[in-house]
């Protein structure tokens, strides 16, 4: 279970990639990139939301 700590990094980097594709389709003069950014920002919030739970699982097995 020790490889669930390292997936919530994985949020970050589908984040990363998204803003890259977003801020390359502003470059080409596309009008669309609100999904990419939205992605990203959902990236972001996963990310924020699994260290939490990781973070409370790991203070439960420390009581335990």
């Amino acid at each position: 279970m020790g490889y669930l700590k390292y997936t919530q990094y994985a949020y970050l980097i589908i984040a990363v990639l998204f803003i890259y594709d977003a801020i390359t389709k502003i470059n080409a003069g596309n009008d669309t990139p609100w999904l990419s950014f939205l992605i990203a920002g959902m990236g972001v919030f996963m990310f924020f939301f699994r260290r939490k739970f990781a973070k409370k699982f790991e203070d439960r097995n420390k009581k335990q």
